[in-house]
């Protein structure tokens, strides 16, 4: 997986593994419709505390057998011994997935909720970077967080000192959590290159297609919706196409001042729907 040897932008998507098989064939079609764009690759993630772990391995691997583009497999502390870990490492291995995003995940309750340790498993996800690095030789990314990670209470001192944490043990990019104001993103390049950071910060975007589902999502990760972005929703409620056209439009903007601020890669999170994300996409120009 590149993340930016050179001065393009890349572009990528990410999928959850659904909870049934309806979900599955829909999830199916949205990749075929999105493949044609050629991302530079997939994520696939976990389900909250861990749920979707068997989904997860078998819907990475497939997407790497069937697609041909690279996937990023999501491996998270939550539920596992270190065994099991370095099990689902060698079977990511098994099916040519050279590159894993690392995460501590969330417990069950959200990213607020109070961590509980697994029996002779990790509590941090520098130690899953070492797992990965040592275990199979992945490249590992991790995640980042512009409005600050829930359990630092916008420190981003704190924020910044876990990155490079992260990095020294191996971490080779990073992947951010949604977020709407290119300020809190370009705050977080610019604090990590100011500390000698070569860290390379993939903004993560969310089209809005459905703004209830996205108030419930920043709660649970901590994103700021700004109050602009709120208003301009409040003014088309009950009107579904126009929403949707909305979420469309300020995820272009944002996008559009990513590229001018030379981020190194926009990562979707496409919610397994493919039209929101393929028109941002040919709007920004990066296919």
């Amino acid at each position: 997986m590149k993340t930016r040897t050179e001065k393009s932008t890349t572009f990528s998507i990410e999928l959850f593994p659904p909870k049934d098989e309806s979900g599955e064939s829909r999830l199916w079609e949205a990749v075929e419709e999105m493949a044609l764009l050629t991302p530079d690759f997939v994520s696939v993630t976990y389900g909250a505390g861990g749920s979707t772990r068997d989904r997860t391995i078998r819907i990475a691997s497939e997407l790497t057998i069937h697609t041909g583009i690279p996937t990023v497999a999501h491996l998270t502390c939550v539920g596992s011994t270190k065994a099991e870990l370095e099990k689902i490492l060698d079977q990511y291995q098994s099916a040519n997935i050279s590159t894993i995003l690392a995460l501590r995940g969330d417990p069950s309750g959200g990213p607020s909720a109070r961590w509980v340790s697994t029996d002779g498993g990790f509590d941090h996800a520098d130690q899953l970077v070492d797992l990965a690095c040592a275990r199979g030789n992945f490249a590992v990314g991790v995640a980042a967080f512009p409005d600050g990670h829930p359990a630092s209470h916008g420190d981003l001192a704190a924020d910044i000192q876990t990155l490079l944490r992260k990095e020294a043990h191996g971490a080779s990019f990073a992947t951010t959590q949604f977020f709407f104001d290119i300020q809190a993103y370009t705050r977080l390049v610019d604090a990590l290159a100011a500390v000698g950071s070569s860290l390379p910060i993939i903004a993560g975007v969310l089209p809005i297609t459905n703004f209830k589902q996205l108030s419930r999502m920043a709660d649970l990760g901590g994103a700021h919706i700004p109050a602009s972005i709120s208003k301009r929703f409040a003014d088309v409620a009950g009107d579904e196409e126009a929403g949707v056209a909305l979420g469309i439009e300020i995820a272009t903007q944002l996008c559009e001042e990513l590229i001018r601020a030379g981020v190194p890669g926009i990562h979707f999170y496409t919610m397994n729907k493919a039209a929101a994300t393929t028109a941002i996409v040919k709007n920004i120009g990066l296919r």
